[in-house]
């Protein structure tokens, strides 16, 4: 069985880089038609999908973070990266790691029941 686990630091400063991991086990992310996907919810706001990296490694960015957002995999430890750089206390949020088989572009997120989710882990900022 796939699991998946954020790990990330609670409280950044603003303007500094973010970066969040995805662990994961059951499952390797570089097989099978998957995006591993990363989505965030600001308190009291509903889900936003910001980006993925498919298992053939190709990216995908949501274009309102695209500028200030890198993701990328470490195949050794099965992890993958989310980098935001540049943040703001807007940015805070509970931030996921999900696993999904829907192409990022033509999918809609409202709820959490598709895909494969990890517990999620609050990202705080402020000065």
């Amino acid at each position: 069985q796939v699991q998946l686990q954020e790990s990330a630091p609670g409280l950044v400063k603003p303007s500094q880089t973010l970066s969040l991991t995805c662990t994961v086990s059951g499952a390797s992310i570089t097989i099978n038609d998957y995006y591993w996907t990363w989505i965030r919810q600001p308190p009291g706001k509903g889900l936003e999908w910001m980006g993925a990296i498919h298992s053939s490694g190709s990216t995908y960015y949501s274009p309102s973070l695209r500028s200030r957002t890198s993701i990328f995999r470490d195949t050794s430890k099965n992890q993958f990266i989310l980098q935001l750089f540049a943040v703001t206390p807007e940015d805070t949020a509970v931030y996921y790691c999900v696993r999904d088989s829907r192409f990022p572009y033509t999918t809609t997120w409202t709820d959490r029941r598709a895909g494969t989710w990890g517990q999620g882990t609050l990202v705080t900022v402020s000065s």
